[in-house]
């Protein structure tokens, strides 16, 4: 079985996990509809729109 050979000190083990724990921006883009930014491959909450056809009637 293998064993470390050396400790591995704090800050040599929290540099290697740093990168782990960093979140990445959510992904938008713009309705084709009505413009306001949405969750791609979702329907807009704005104005109820997916891919050009209408999905949820929305009240005006």
């Amino acid at each position: 079985m293998a064993v470390p050979k050396r400790k591995v000190s704090k800050a040599r083990r929290d540099k290697r996990r740093s990168s782990v724990w960093k979140l990445d921006a959510p992904a938008l883009s713009r309705c084709s509809n009505c413009g306001t930014l949405t969750s791609p491959h979702k329907v807009c909450s704005n104005c109820g729109y997916y891919k050009g056809t209408m999905v949820i009637e929305k009240e005006a």
